[in-house]
């Protein structure tokens, strides 16, 4: 089976660029599109390995598209998504592509790892599991299903990218699995977690212009997908509230972080999408 991948970089360290190591051999192309202001020096276009800088941040879902059309034009029918640090191994790869090439795969959107995020996750015995959503990094999508639904909405910049191409898969048929005996390490923001009062408080520590997308996207996600998933939306507006309330009792610089939330909101409610341009 025959896959092209697709990493986005935004200032990647030395560590970022030595991940790709541990998943090249398992694909037939990769694109490195970056999105640095300045060029990776010590990456040049090879028969593999394809680097496009675009000179600036246009978000995560530019340059997911961006990989995917270029994968399109190769006539590749599967891609790999990944994040400049998803911890992912050739192991990971093949089993998915296995899984893939022993199934129907007419209406599997995307299968993904099991992605775990605090390394204390218990995993179901189900092998393949419909998912709502899944994280980008380390999926497999179908591009002819990528094409169907219209691609990534470029406009959401950052955050909800992956909410929102989950449920666009479901809305036009296609199946989100998890195979959740494949098990890929992902670390989410800078994750600490908080005791009180005998509870544990996981707090991301996401910055304030995070914050911003997050807020915004979410609403933007139960504006489009209210209909579909009434309870799963409301489930992700109550997380942002309970944010609020742990950014309070547990993170730094509290003010910003909630002043770009607000930012967030207003911004939704005045229809504004794509990059913030403003003063954080």
């Amino acid at each position: 089976m025959k896959i092209a991948a697709v990493v986005v970089f935004y200032h990647p360290s030395e560590e970022n660029i030595l991940n790709i190591s541990q998943y090249l051999k398992s694909v037939d192309k990769l694109y490195i599109v970056d999105n640095s202001e300045d060029e990776v020096k010590r990456y040049r276009n090879t028969k593999k390995v394809h680097y496009y800088p675009l000179h600036e941040n246009k978000g995560i879902a530019y340059a997911l598209n961006f990989g995917a059309k270029k994968a399109i034009e190769d006539g590749y029918k599967w891609l790999l998504t990944l994040d400049q640090d998803s911890q992912i191994t050739s192991d990971i790869v093949d089993r998915l592509k296995a899984y893939l090439v022993s199934h129907d795969t007419t209406k599997i959107g995307l299968v993904s790892p099991y992605q775990d995020i605090d390394g204390d996750e218990e995993v179901s015995d189900t092998e393949a599991e419909e998912m709502i959503e899944v994280m980008t990094s380390g999926n497999i999508i179908n591009l002819d299903a990528y094409q169907e639904v219209g691609g990534f909405k470029d406009w959401l910049f950052i955050d909800c990218v992956d909410t929102d191409y989950c449920m666009n898969l479901h809305v036009h048929g296609y199946s989100v699995l998890r195979l959740n005996q494949i098990v890929m390490k992902h670390h989410l923001g800078d994750l600490k977690v908080h005791t009180l009062f005998g509870k544990k408080y996981p707090c991301y520590n996401h910055g304030p212009l995070r914050r911003y997308y997050i807020v915004r996207n979410t609403l933007y996600i139960d504006q489009m997908y209210h209909r579909v998933y009434p309870d799963y939306c409301d489930h992700l507006k109550r997380i942002q509230k309970g944010q609020v309330k742990r950014i309070i009792a547990f993170e730094k610089n509290k003010r910003k972080k909630l002043k770009m939330m607000y930012k967030g909101y207003r911004d939704f409610k005045n229809n504004k999408k794509g990059k913030f341009n403003g003063e954080v």
